[in-house]
């Protein structure tokens, strides 16, 4: 390996499937749903996080002995901590399983596998946006995103058409 490209040991090395913007749009109310729940997993653990934060360094490592006073809240943390940790790779992991990249989850910003003119890309669609209506570059981002083909939006490409 040359090192211009690392592996992504999170990811898959190719998409587990590829959607067009129509079976994207089919999956839209459900996350549409699931989004609120990650972003509000994740505003927790920012918040638990604070909270050890602030307990270890008024505490330091004496917090962790079983006879201190706020080791039954520090071990409580630590628990909700895991729990909320796991939920969030859970959810995000089997999304991904699908071919589906969940690029931001404060935004609400997703991106779906597909195909335009051949070459695979991402339908990008964000929380609060009526459809996926744009695409960009698997290694473009939100700002080169460009809109879908506008003949049925489809994302897969053509036949050429035969006799015409």
């Amino acid at each position: 390996m040359d090192g211009s490209q690392s592996p992504n040991p999170s990811g898959p090395a190719r998409p587990p499937r590829l959607w067009t913007a129509e079976e994207a749009n089919a999956r839209l109310e459900e996350l549409s749903d699931l989004l609120p729940q990650l972003k509000g997993w994740a505003v927790r653990l920012g918040e638990v996080h604070e909270e050890v934060l602030r307990l270890t360094a008024f505490w330091g490592r004496d917090v962790d002995a079983p006879d201190h006073a706020d080791h039954d809240l520090k071990a409580r943390l630590d628990a909700e901590w895991k729990n909320l940790t796991r939920r969030l790779e859970e959810s995000v992991a089997g999304l991904r399983a699908e071919g589906i990249e969940v690029k931001e989850v404060e935004s609400g910003l997703v991106d779906f596998y597909g195909l335009v003119h051949g070459e695979v890309v991402f339908l990008c669609w964000k929380r609060g946006e009526p459809s996926v209506d744009f695409y960009h570059t698997l290694d473009g981002g939100f700002r080169g995103r460009r809109p879908l083909p506008a003949r049925g939006r489809t994302a897969t490409p053509r036949a050429p058409r035969s006799g015409a």
